[in-house]
């Protein structure tokens, strides 16, 4: 299943990179998320134009149907993994290790006027006969929101309010 979603910000490009590459941002929308745990482990390259991303979070399966309840039981790991080879995007994919699940992409920052947009597009696969398509579209529902706690969390924190 392909999946796109833009986040838009009122910061130039630049300031939002600064703020994907700070692992105290990553650290508070894994909080405003409301993940059971997470271990953030950012690495900035060395020449400065991107960075490395592994985040390991433990996520709540509450509110999920039964169906997807019975495949990932009542908390799930998840990895998402970001490699930003510059300062304008990258790569992204997201594992829950153990299960049939995948989301891999990019990411990428737009200029637009004086803001910003981060464009966000996965190709969303859960290897499940019969069902699998309903999966990925239930997965699909999961990523978008958890890219609009990103987003609000994302202006707050540009806002100044860390």
């Amino acid at each position: 299943m392909k999946f796109r979603h833009e986040l838009t910000y009122d910061a130039p490009p630049d300031e939002v990179f600064a703020m994907l590459a700070d692992p105290a941002f990553r650290a508070k929308v894994c909080e405003e998320q409301g993940v059971v745990s997470h271990d953030i482990d950012l690495k900035p390259a060395e020449d400065g134009a991107g960075f490395t991303l592994v985040s390991e979070q433990v996520q709540d399966t509450a509110g999920l149907p039964a169906i997807a309840k019975k495949i990932v039981g009542d908390t799930t790991k998840a990895v998402i993994e970001e490699q930003w080879t510059s300062r304008t995007g990258g790569t992204v994919s997201i594992t829950a290790p153990g299960k049939p699940t995948t989301a891999t992409g990019t990411v990428r920052l737009e200029a637009r006027g004086s803001g910003t947009t981060e464009v966000v597009e996965l190709d969303v696969k859960v290897k499940v006969p019969v069902i699998g398509g309903k999966l990925e579209a239930l997965m699909a529902d999961n990523i978008k929101a958890g890219l609009e706690v990103e987003q609000t969390t994302g202006t707050a924190w540009l806002g100044g309010q860390r």
